[in-house]
């Protein structure tokens, strides 16, 4: 009898499609040959992993439903609305992910190397073994972003756990900001001078100059007027008077200082050194020179040396602008090539410049 044939009979026989007769003649078969009886145990056993593992599809379709009930993105507006409601839903719902997360993978390798189906059957075994795994991975991370929302835990979900600055690169709603702002984001919100805040997001970054272009997609957020600055294409001297606003804290704040050398960190060509103090939140705030040019945007500060700053060139900056994919812009980024800070005192510049530099909100980043 061919093995093909064994498994034929085999299949019959756990189905309950044999005769009386049949049955009688196959389970005399069994008890008189020990391999066919191995057989039949393997197969057998083979055929509940099968099993399970379409009750595991199963699982996972509840499970991506449950992910789509929860928006990542908006977890912490959920919460702040209902904020009972997702706590609810984890519970109800976490025996069942539990079961998911607790599949012995590593049984399931010994069972099927040792009955020899690794072999037979490793296709169809790896791509169990993969689906698992993937189902698995989603199912830690669900749970860990989950678990913030329990009671007494909900200092862990800061309104923006990590935040900095940006600025207007057009009037629809493109802004610029340093990578390191919003580099591994679930989302992205701006907030402007007047308190609103609108949901942005990141279609453009470049790690090496650390720059990265957000787009507001908020439907709430209106055009704004033209850009009064323009970016300026060539360096600036040594000596020269800059200044920078951005939200190091809750409230607009004007740097005052002016650049003491044309290099960065470690003699870093692509960037300026600024006299001007630079904390955390200023990240990604404009560089201006004292005509309202933009020369540069604020990505660090040398921690040993106090009022000592860093910033990209602008020429740096527009590279990245002009490297974004034609695909990834919804609409025209058209960029102000009129100056209409030049003439400002200061006082006036910095009023101008208010409704064009935004606090960005990070949610999700470092979880």
């Amino acid at each position: 009898m061919s093995d093909n044939q064994l498994l034929e009979l085999i299949e019959r026989y756990l189905n309950g499609e044999m005769t009386k007769e049949e049955r009688t003649r196959f389970e005399i078969l069994r008890n008189e040959n020990v391999e066919v009886n191995e057989t039949v145990t393997e197969h057998k056993h083979f055929t509940s992993l099968i099993k399970q593992y379409g009750e595991r599809l199963e699982l996972e379709q509840r499970l991506n439903a449950i992910h789509d009930e929860i928006d990542v993105e908006a977890l912490e507006d959920e919460y702040m609305i209902h904020p009972s409601f997702v706590v609810r839903l984890w519970r109800n719902h976490h025996s069942k992910i539990s079961v998911a997360a607790s599949i012995a993978i590593f049984a399931v390798l010994c069972t099927l190397f040792f009955t020899g189906y690794l072999t037979n059957r490793e296709r169809n075994y790896m791509e169990l073994s993969g689906k698992i795994k993937i189902l698995e991975n989603s199912t830690h991370q669900l749970s860990g972003k989950i678990k913030n929302l329990e009671p007494g835990r909900r200092n862990n979900i800061n309104p923006g756990n990590f935040r900095g600055t940006g600025f207007a690169i057009s009037s629809n709603g493109y802004i610029v900001t340093d990578y390191h702002v919003v580099g591994g984001a679930d989302s992205v919100y701006v907030q402007s001078a007047d308190g609103k805040s609108y949901r942005a997001k990141v279609i453009h970054s470049e790690v090496a100059p650390d720059i990265a272009v957000l787009e507001i997609t908020d439907p709430e957020f209106k055009n704004l007027s033209p850009l009064p600055y323009t970016f300026k294409k060539t360096e600036t001297d040594i000596g020269e008077n800059v200044f920078t606003v951005g939200y190091p804290g809750d409230v607009f704040v004007l740097g005052p200082g002016y650049l003491t050398a044309n290099s960065g960190f470690q003699n870093d060509s692509t960037s300026y050194q600024v006299s001007i103090t630079a904390n955390p939140g200023d990240s990604g705030a404009p560089l201006l020179d004292s005509k309202g040019n933009v020369i540069g945007i604020i990505n660090g500060k040398e921690t040993h040396i106090e009022g000592t700053g860093f910033a990209r060139k602008s020429s740096y900056l527009l590279k990245a602008i002009d490297n974004i994919p034609a695909d990834s812009l919804n609409k025209p980024l058209n960029m102000n090539s009129k100056n209409g800070l030049a003439t400002l005192s200061r006082v006036q510049q910095i009023k101008k410049l208010q409704n064009y530099v935004f606090m960005v909100r990070v949610y999700g980043k470092g979880l």
